[in-house]
Parts: C-alpha cells; structure tokens; sequence
C-alpha cells in the first residue's frame, strides 16, 4: 500500500482516512471494532476521530467516538500500527470550547484518557479561534509535542488568510507549524477548497485531509431523487445536492464508473485522490459491505481524460 508523508512530519499515511464520527452515532461500538478492524486488515492506518463526536446524537455528551477507539485499541493492542488523529475546539459546552493554551491542556487530558494511550500521532484544530493570538495556540502545541504526548498538529476549518498567518507565525517564532488541513472538499463542495486555499497548501506542503468526501452520501449514487433521503441518518444534509449540478456529476461518476466495473463514490474518491494537494480523504463506513468498497478505491487509476471530465462535470 502506498504510504503519503502527511506535511513535513514524520507520519506515513495509506491514501484513505477512516472517518470515526460515525462511532457512537450510525455504528455501535461492536460495528465500530469491525470496521476499525477490516480497515486496518486491508492496509490502511490512518483514522480520525475529535472530542466533539458524537455529541449531536441524544444522550450523548462528546467523547463517544475516542471512548470506543479507546476500547478498541486496549482490546487489539498494536498501537503503533495506527496513526490517530482527533481534533479539539469546538463547542462542547459552557467555557469548553477555543484553542486557548488553557483549554488545550484540558482537552489533550481528556482525549487521551479516552482513548487510551500515552500520545496522540496528530492534534488538530478543529476550528479558528480568532480570539486566541495564534502565538499561544502554537507554543501551546511545542509544550505538548515536547511532553511527548503530540507527533505533529494539524488544523481543519481555516481560511486560506488565516492558515497562512499560522503558518508564518510558526516559521518566525520557531514554532511547530501545521502539518495538514481538514477542510470541506467534495466534487460537488469545491469553492470551499479550491482557489487562495488549496494554493497555500500546495506552496507550504501542507497536506490535505478534507472531510464530506463523498458528501454525505450523495457522490455514492445512492440519493437520486428526494424520496431517497427519506427516513435516512444523512439524507436531510444530501438533499440540496439534489440539482442539475449534482446530476451533472453523478452522470459523469457512473460514465467513468462503467469502464472501470466500479461504484460512482469509489471514482469519487479516486478524483480527491489523484489531486497533487489530497493525501488521504476521509471516508466513513457504517457496515461491512461499505468498508469494502471503500478499502478497494487506490486500486482504481483514472485516465487524465476521465479526471478531466469529471472535473468540467462538476464545476
């Protein structure tokens, strides 16, 4: 399996992220230890998880997600096999929320007695907090890279403006710098992305872990009609891809998906792949037969003729 440098950083990373928000929502955490299993078992070792998962179903409070990879981790051992990434700075609660150096070092606590180990391979922020000089967000990270229990940071949610700023903070002050960015990518989400953004990663070789990679479903060719989304965990967040755009693209996805005897979402996520700026999109599975499409995609090479027709399609 092909393994990407995430950044400057030493993490060696399979093209594909597993994408752990399902946990505690969708997968339960039996499902969750299959999942993690198979993805792991068929060479990739990269998953992402963040505090805030998965506080938006009922009776959760945020954690869920890291508790059962914390389960699954003291169950299987083999640690340094998986590289883990989780994420603080959303909003779980009054005054737990920001990258404040305080709030950092709560949060890396928690995160850690979560899931059950002693460091964590790529801290993230989940979100700006321009209320927070990015001095103190930084040095905050080198106090945690130099306790050992952070390889590399990484950010998710920046604008091209303020990762840049960040970016020049670490290299003037001699901080650590972001490794990578965890924006909205899709081929059917791009402006987030694409432009002044996907410009400042490529010119600092920051690697790009994008999330909604299949944007909810949609690119899998599975919402064709409103209908479709009824009565579904994420269909309500696929219907406004439901125009002639998104027509546009799924056409072009089944086209391509036809030559290579392949699901639309898998040339999806072949697209992200083939994009000097992607190292490992996240994708997320809520069964067995999901995983195994997912799992199948590096083995999928598109022609730049059929790049290039997804990508008019899709503009």
């Amino acid at each position: 399996m092909e393994k990407r440098r995430l950044g400057h950083s030493s993490l060696m990373v399979a093209p594909l992220t597993f994408g752990c928000n399902v946990f505690g929502w969708t997968a339960d955490q039996a499902m969750s230890f299959k999942l993690l299993d198979g993805f792991l078992a068929a060479g990739f070792n990269f998953i992402d998880t963040a505090d805030v998962y998965a506080r938006w179903v009922p009776g959760n409070s945020g954690g869920e997600s890291e508790t059962i990879i914390g389960h699954w981790l003291k169950a299987r051992g083999g640690r340094d096999k998986v590289i883990i990434g989780t994420k603080f700075g959303m909003d779980i609660g009054p005054g737990r929320g920001g990258l404040s150096r305080r709030y950092m070092m709560e949060s890396i606590e928690g995160s850690l007695r979560r899931l059950q180990t002693d460091y964590i391979d790529l801290y993230q922020s989940h979100r700006d907090d321009p209320d927070t000089p990015l001095e103190e967000t930084l040095g905050a990270y080198q106090e945690l890279i130099e306790q050992g229990k952070v390889r590399a940071i990484g950010a998710s949610n920046y604008t091209a403006p303020r990762l840049a700023a960040a970016l020049q903070t670490s290299k003037r002050l001699g901080l650590p710098r972001y490794e990578t960015l965890q924006p909205l990518y899709s081929l059917v989400e791009r402006d987030t992305f694409e432009g002044p953004l996907e410009e400042v990663c490529l010119q600092e070789q920051v690697s790009v872990t994008g999330f909604y990679s299949l944007a909810s479903g949609f690119l899998t060719g599975k919402y064709r009609a409103a209908a479709d989304t009824v009565g579904k965990a994420r269909g309500s967040r696929a219907e406004k891809y439901l125009n002639a755009k998104g027509f546009r693209t799924l056409a072009a996805l089944d086209e391509v998906a036809k030559a290579h005897q392949a699901k639309p979402g898998q040339i999806a996520l072949a697209w992200l792949m083939a994009r000097p700026s992607v190292a490992a999109p996240i994708v997320s599975a809520t069964d067995l037969e999901q995983l195994a499409e997912l799992v199948a995609v590096p083995e999928i090479t598109l022609t730049p003729a059929e790049i290039a027709a997804i990508d008019v399609a899709s503009r």
